[in-house]
């Protein structure tokens, strides 16, 4: 199903009321076939419940995972020059550089588990405004990027690993996070890349500053993309979107790409059932949020990297879950008796 024309914030409340709910009768291929494998009822655990998922959402039994992807966005933040990085501005171009010489992280473990990558920097050298005194991006910059983002969504993708590099771009996660569901700064704001001390101290200053300046805006949780989001941000909200509707399920790593796609869900509860958590980070607001929206991630491992590294680790888990619902035999098969009544 193709995506809506998106011109406005209107459009996209209007899409968000209009999303495609998966392919139910799918979901229940997967679930029928289950208790027919070799295997103890439920003893696959979230292996099981994954490949359900993944049914539901690529609209299709058995579940495929022989086309996934990554997409790294990249944006510049005019709050940077508040001191809230340990790295400066132009490190963001260089890694997009570094992505594309093969350089990354993420790199290397799409060539590992043979996931596709792609890195696409938006206006690299017009960063967003500073949002402790305006709005971080105009209603027509943040559609412009939403609507990049959608247009990076391809079709049979078996799930997309959604990222994100961007100086700076841990505030703008943490000021949106709590300007969509309140508390105190410091319960939001972690160390980034690398901040500590004063600079930290520094840090949850400018976003508790950042979401006191936009509380008139906190009601409408697009406004608060705009406002406190980045062009990166507003781009990963738009693949969310489209991917919804092109039956592409989402697979989200690091607090920011979790950031960019809860005003979605805050817009329209619902709107990332089609979405997973592929790893939690060790940002302390990562896994306040992801209790917000009921998100259970698939792997812990003391990561903080972004660049949607932790999602593709988690691909490795998806093709897992599939290899066993599609090819277990079933216990008629495999002439094992099955469990007594």
């Amino acid at each position: 199903m193709l995506p809506p024309v998106i011109q406005n914030l209107d459009d996209i409340h209007q899409a968000l009321q209009s999303l495609p709910g998966g392919d139910a009768d799918t979901a229940n291929k997967a679930a029928e076939r289950e208790p027919q494998l070799t295997k103890p009822p439920g003893s696959l655990g979230r292996l099981e419940d994954i490949s359900q998922w993944l049914c539901r959402w690529q609209g299709r039994h058995p579940p495929t995972m022989g086309a996934p992807r990554a997409q790294i966005f990249a944006g510049n933040h005019g709050v940077v020059k508040q001191g809230v990085s340990a790295y400066p501005a132009e490190v963001t171009a260089q890694m997009v550089a570094n992505f594309e010489a093969g350089g990354g992280a993420v790199n290397q473990l799409c060539n590992a588990f043979g996931v596709g990558f792609t890195i696409d920097a938006l206006a690299l050298d017009r960063p967003t405004e500073d949002f402790t005194n305006a709005p971080a991006m105009t209603e027509s910059e943040c559609v412009d990027a939403f609507v990049f983002g959608m247009g990076t969504v391809v079709d049979g993708t078996d799930v997309l690993c959604l990222g994100e590099m961007g100086i700076g771009n841990t505030t703008s996660a943490a000021a949106l996070s709590m300007a969509l569901y309140g508390g105190e700064a410091q319960e939001w704001t972690g160390t980034g890349t690398g901040v500590q001390g004063p600079a930290l101290d520094r840090k949850t200053a400018v976003v508790a500053k950042a979401v006191a300046c936009h509380t008139g805006a906190t009601s409408e949780p697009l406004q608060i993309l705009c406002r406190l989001g980045g062009r990166e941000l507003a781009a990963i909200a738009g693949a969310v979107l489209a991917a919804r509707y092109r039956g592409v399920p989402v697979l989200l790593y690091g607090y920011v790409s979790t950031a960019a796609a809860a005003p979605l869900e805050a817009a329209c509860p619902g709107a990332l059932d089609h979405c997973r958590a592929g790893h939690v980070s060790t940002e302390p607001g990562h896994r306040r949020l992801l209790d917000k929206l009921g998100m259970t991630p698939l792997l812990d491992l003391n990561m903080r990297l972004g660049e949607a590294s932790g999602a593709v680790l988690a691909v490795a888990i998806l093709r897992g879950a599939v290899a066993c619902h599609n090819g277990m035999a079933t216990f008629a098969k495999a002439a094992v008796s099955g469990k007594r009544d």
